[in-house]
């Protein structure tokens, strides 16, 4: 039954005077860099909407101050469970893949990566926290205070390590993006290596590798990946050709955008068999491969 245009304005009026569902993308935004999940992502945010609901509103000066202090603190209590499961996951642990091109915003953008939610995995779940809200969504000290529950020199002591413990300057008041394209370069790097695989060209893939290039394979027990990092554009390549032949006959590929990165999902009927992101590095080379294969975290990759 058609939505009257009066019902459709009323709504859309409602959500836009609604703390929560203004607040909503920045949570999940937090979350899943916090998180490396999209499906835990969703359930603290929802988590979240549901303290928001049983909470005094008339004594909440701030709601998105309000609501970044239960998503940050909610998202520390997960990670801390999260980080013994990780440790003893079989093989290589990778986030769950998302299908979005990068944001306008460069912090944004440049921390939705594999890459860069890998590096994340180095940091205690305070330091992760209080880094992503300085340096990727701009809080100040006093609001990280807030949030963590901590004093503010301990927060920057927070930042400190965190920054120590990535190999980013104390002076680099945020990440550089290393890459920018747009979505034709993008689908056409990831055309251009899958190509070269598919025609068994290791001299062209490891052509197109930085000599230092990394792949990064999660199957998690269950399904077939590499156990281990695979380094050197030589063995990258290698690995490559020595699986074009073991693809299933009916596998397609789709040409998307994996955490903003250039990318394929590939797809055996209406299943995601696995979701592939390039991490572009210097020169134009390739500097980084991530391949998801465990199906727990790609039942949101449906064909399109």
């Amino acid at each position: 039954m058609p939505v009257p245009d009066r019902a459709r304005s009323a709504v859309a009026h409602a959500a836009a005077d609604d703390p929560f569902a203004a607040a909503r993308p920045r949570l999940i935004a937090l979350a899943y860099r916090m998180l490396g999940s999209m499906g835990d992502a969703e359930d603290v945010v929802q988590e979240t909407f549901i303290r928001w609901h049983g909470a005094d509103r008339a004594a909440i000066r701030t709601p998105a101050a309000w609501l970044t202090t239960a998503c940050t603190r909610l998202c520390i209590d997960r990670l801390r469970k999260a980080k013994a499961e990780r440790a003893a996951y079989v093989g290589t642990w990778l986030p769950e893949p998302v299908a979005l091109e990068p944001p306008d915003d460069e912090a944004l953008g440049e921390s939705l990566s594999m890459a860069f939610l890998v590096m994340l995995e180095r940091l205690s779940p305070s330091e992760r926290a209080a880094y992503l809200l300085h340096e990727v969504f701009e809080q100040d000290y006093a609001a990280i205070a807030s949030a963590l529950g901590r004093s503010e020199p301990a927060c920057r002591q927070l930042v400190s390590r965190a920054r120590k413990n990535l190999g980013v300057p104390e002076s680099a008041a945020r990440r550089k993006a290393r890459f920018a394209a747009d979505a034709a370069h993008a689908a056409e790097l990831a055309g251009a290596f899958v190509a070269a695989a598919h025609a068994g060209d290791t001299a062209r893939l490891t052509a197109m590798l930085a000599e230092d290039a990394e792949l990064w394979s999660d199957g998690g027990g269950k399904a077939l990946a590499a156990l281990n990092v695979i380094r050197g554009a030589d063995r990258v390549a290698r690995f490559f050709v020595g699986i074009r032949d073991k693809q299933d006959p009916e596998l397609t590929l789709q040409f998307r955008p994996v955490n903003g990165r250039p990318g394929v999902v590939g797809h055996v009927g209406a299943r995601a068999d696995f979701a592939l992101a390039l991490e572009p590095g210097e020169g134009g080379r390739i500097a980084a491969v991530y391949i998801v294969r465990n199906p727990d975290k790609l039942a949101r990759l449906a064909p399109q």
